[in-house]
């Protein structure tokens, strides 16, 4: 059986920032492994160790800098992974969910995967539609926001549990192959060892040009264009307080009581 994982390096914005034409400067970002797909990882490396003869493997749309967070996922139990990445994907403006949906198609086909995981959305863009483009891209079977699952495998039938609105939660079968979009909680996401690290820089990154996995440059054509990057301004004010647990109680009930909100 061979589980494919979609993982995504996302960039955490700091709390002061400057603004580069169109994007934040990359000095205000911290980079790493989205958390959506770090409990995807997690979920797809659980199951290679409940059964005999899983491989898992990752798949990243990223440049060279997103490896290190790729061997993240491969010092916590994924066998190998594979990076598509060339010189039109650095050039493109923007990568909508489209684009991203079928650069993935297209390695999903060479894998030939039993069934996908991937993370209900983004820290980034929080698009939350590629797994479910990507799926209708395959002609898989689909389910979201899954908080449970339990495979059968020699009945090649995925038992979920997945988040609807309102609370509400969903038990089904899916038949694999599916692509499956996880949530955050279906598990407890490990900590990368030191001997899982070192392991990892031993372990197969492959990095696929567009050709390499049957597509050209057209597939970065979109109809999503960028045209601004600005800070919002405010529209509240927030008051402080400093001193002692005291002082602060005395004050903030005074402007409590000036709001409106409790009674003198």
């Amino acid at each position: 059986m061979k589980i494919l994982v979609t993982v995504k390096e996302v960039a955490a914005v700091e709390d002061e920032f400057q603004i580069s034409g169109l994007d934040i400067d990359d000095a205000s970002l911290e980079y790493d492994l989205n958390e959506w797909d770090d409990y995807a990882v997690e979920e797809a490396v659980q199951i290679s160790e409940e059964n005999d003869d899983v491989e898992v493997v990752t798949v990243t749309i990223g440049p060279e800098r997103s490896e290190e967070t790729i061997r993240m996922a491969l010092a916590k139990g994924a066998d190998r992974a594979i990076r598509v990445w060339d010189d039109a994907l650095e050039s493109a403006q923007f990568l909508d969910v489209d684009t991203k949906a079928e650069l993935l198609a297209a390695v999903a086909e060479e894998e030939a995967p039993d069934f996908i995981l991937s993370g209900v959305q983004a820290g980034d863009d929080a698009n939350g539609a590629t797994g479910v483009a990507l799926a209708e891209r395959l002609g898989f079977e689909w389910a979201a926001v899954v908080n449970k699952l339990d495979l059968d495998a020699d009945a090649g039938i995925a038992n979920i549990r997945r988040e609807l609105e309102g609370g509400v939660e969903e038990l089904t079968d899916v038949d694999l192959p599916a692509v499956l979009t996880i949530q955050t909680g279906i598990n407890e996401p490990r900590y990368a060892s030191l001997r899982g690290i070192r392991q990892a820089q031993r372990k197969p990154l492959d990095v696929n040009s567009l050709d390499e996995i049957g597509l050209d440059d057209s597939v970065v054509e979109t109809p999503v264009e960028r045209t601004d990057m600005y800070e919002p301004e405010t529209e509240s004010e927030a008051t402080l307080w400093e001193g002692s647990a005291g002082d602060t109680a005395k004050e903030l009930a005074s402007f409590l009581r000036d709001k409106g909100v409790v009674e003198g």
